[in-house]
């Protein structure tokens, strides 16, 4: 079954994010609605079971309840993607210009990854630690 949780940050430019989404991360583009003037009204995203549904600030009744992560001073929260092949992931990535922060590395919980913003400073983390197949307590 695919994820219930379906995350939806905020982007001032959420055609030039899904963009870079799909080209440095691998997201696949599942939905995409525009307006009568061709404005994009919603937009839905996956990667494997997961799925991401970019949001405008200030954009419809929802919008106004966001703030970009420049209006907010910076990020409020993260996320964190299991990939099976951090280092090619990471090249991918940093080729499309995503700020590395921390480069692929080991972890003492286990597995091995990589954090970088996006283009408007949302934190990403990507890593081979898969926290749904480890016991807790077995870290």
């Amino acid at each position: 079954m695919p994820s219930p949780i379906i995350a939806t940050p905020a982007y001032q430019d959420a055609p030039g994010a899904i963009d870079f989404l799909v080209t440095a991360f691998g997201f696949d583009i599942h939905a995409w609605y525009e307006a009568d003037d061709g404005t994009l009204v919603h937009a839905e995203l996956t990667l494997g079971d997961a799925m991401l549904m970019p949001a405008v600030p200030d954009q419809g009744e929802y919008g106004e309840l966001l703030r970009s992560v420049e209006a907010a001073g910076g990020p409020t929260g993260g996320s964190y993607v299991v990939v099976d092949e951090v280092d090619a992931h990471h090249s991918r990535a940093e080729r499309a210009g995503a700020r590395i922060l921390f480069p692929p590395r080991e972890r003492e919980h286990g597995g091995r990854e990589y954090t970088c913003r996006d283009p408007e400073g949302h934190l990403w983390t990507f890593g081979t630690y898969d926290p749904w197949a480890v016991t807790p307590g077995d870290g």
